[in-house]
């Protein structure tokens, strides 16, 4: 009798239904990490925390138009109350958008870019930045068209968009670095929270029509982080970063493993 493969930890058999098991990423409670894996709620938790913990949000490839539609639509709607610009999302074979969802709505999206010989979105502003780094023989990753719809548990969904964007750039294709260029009002949130350090000054962006800076975090970084702090809720006293939202280590690499294999 033939045996049946094991799955990555953390990750049911969702195998009945093909759409959860070939199309999500991953499925997770907010504010907890897999779905799977839900810790036991305690009684002292007050009544937010229990109604947050039953978001339920699932991660995927926005591999389809569709998808994409749907990604961009959350992206002009949280850039366009900031007065930013945008434009649409297009299948890119060097670029990966994923998407969560609540239900069947979308809750955020992030598009990671993988550098290759066409470059990347940021060498329109800080192609010389960027190549400071490529010329120490660092492997650049950019992340762009980043929309959290407020209205969800804005902190596990980007914390989730960030890990997964991640673990692509990291574990799949071996890349060494993140940039990303971000409204200078915004620069304190990405330092606090994931770790991003300023690498370029100030400049008027014509893509959004605002003012961007180039921000650069080494993955390694994110890496050591996760380590320490992945999937720790509620977070250690004075811990205010966005790594204790993420998954833990162990999930992180059940994910890898099952991404590795298709």
């Amino acid at each position: 009798m033939p045996t049946i493969p094991k799955l990555p930890f953390g990750i049911k058999n969702r195998r009945q239904d093909p759409d959860e098991w070939d199309k999500t990423i991953v499925a997770f409670q907010s504010p907890y990490r897999l779905k799977d894996l839900c810790l036991d709620q305690s009684k002292a938790q007050d009544e937010e925390m229990t109604r947050v913990s039953r978001q339920e949000f699932k991660v995927r490839l926005a591999t389809t138009d569709d998808r994409r539609k749907s990604a961009s639509l959350l992206i002009e709607k949280m850039y366009s109350w900031r007065g930013y610009e945008s434009d649409s999302l297009n299948h890119d074979p060097n670029r990966i958008t994923l998407v969560a969802y609540q239900e069947n709505i979308v809750a955020g999206t992030v598009t990671l870019g993988l550098d290759s010989h066409k470059g990347l979105v940021v060498d329109e502003l800080y192609k010389e930045e960027v190549d400071t780094l490529r010329a120490q023989g660092r492997r650049i990753a950019e992340l762009t068209k980043l929309a959290v719809d407020e209205s969800a548990a804005s902190k596990s969904v980007l914390a989730a968009l960030f890990h997964i964007a991640f673990i692509y750039a990291f574990h799949i294709h071996k890349y060494t670095d993140f940039v990303i260029e971000v409204n200078p009002r915004h620069v304190f949130f990405y330092k606090r929270m994931l770790g991003f350090e300023l690498l370029g000054h100030e400049r008027m962006c014509p893509r959004v029509n605002a003012p961007a800076v180039l921000l650069h975090l080494d993955l390694s970084y994110i890496e050591q982080k996760i380590a320490t702090l992945g999937g720790a809720l509620p977070p250690p006293p004075g811990e205010k970063s966005l790594y204790p939202y993420g998954f833990s280590k162990e999930d992180e690499l059940g994910i890898a493993q099952r991404l590795q294999g298709g």
